[in-house]
């Protein structure tokens, strides 16, 4: 009970500031949300009794993923930019139509049928050490590889850009 309430609570948290970070228009405070979803996300994983993936959330994403996003923010020196007045109509109504299609998701899930929503019988042993080694290098390595590769075209490309406006 207490468990389902707390996962519930952190769940909050996790959308909230993820929804803060899409809605902010400072680039900071958007950087500084994301690490409290990270950090959620990381509680998230701990609640799956899966302590290795928390800890790798945190040192990995709450570390240096946001380190390296506040130097790109702080080296592109961001201000505050006006989209078009035509550009805004259109995502605000996309926006809001995605909004209206996931309530209608969770409507679904909470109103169908309950199936759904029953936990499973095995155990969950996906975050362990072996299990992640054994999906990151065997059956997820292209998708892994191309991450990294994008992560490292992103690093080039702000230290270019930063040197540019030096």
């Amino acid at each position: 009970m207490y468990l389902s309430l707390l996962f519930y609570f952190i769940a909050s948290i996790a959308v909230g500031s993820a929804i803060f970070v899409v809605l902010n228009r400072n680039a900071i405070y958007s950087a500084v949300s994301l690490v409290l979803c990270f950090f959620a996300l990381a509680v998230l994983y701990l609640l799956l009794e899966a302590y290795f993936l928390a800890v790798l959330e945190i040192f990995i994403y709450a570390g240096a993923i946001m380190v390296l996003f506040l130097f790109a923010i702080m080296l592109l020196n961001l201000g505050r930019e006006e989209a078009l007045p035509r550009f805004m109509q259109l995502q605000r109504s996309l926006s809001l139509m995605l909004v209206l299609i996931f309530f209608f998701g969770i409507f679904l899930i909470l109103f169908g049928s309950s199936e759904i929503l029953d936990p499973p019988v095995e155990k969950f042993s996906g975050g362990g050490v072996y299990s992640l080694g054994e999906a990151l290098f065997s059956k997820y390595l292209l998708p892994f590889e191309i991450a990294s590769l994008l992560l490292l075209v992103g690093l080039i490309g702000t230290v270019y850009l930063a040197k540019r406006k030096i």
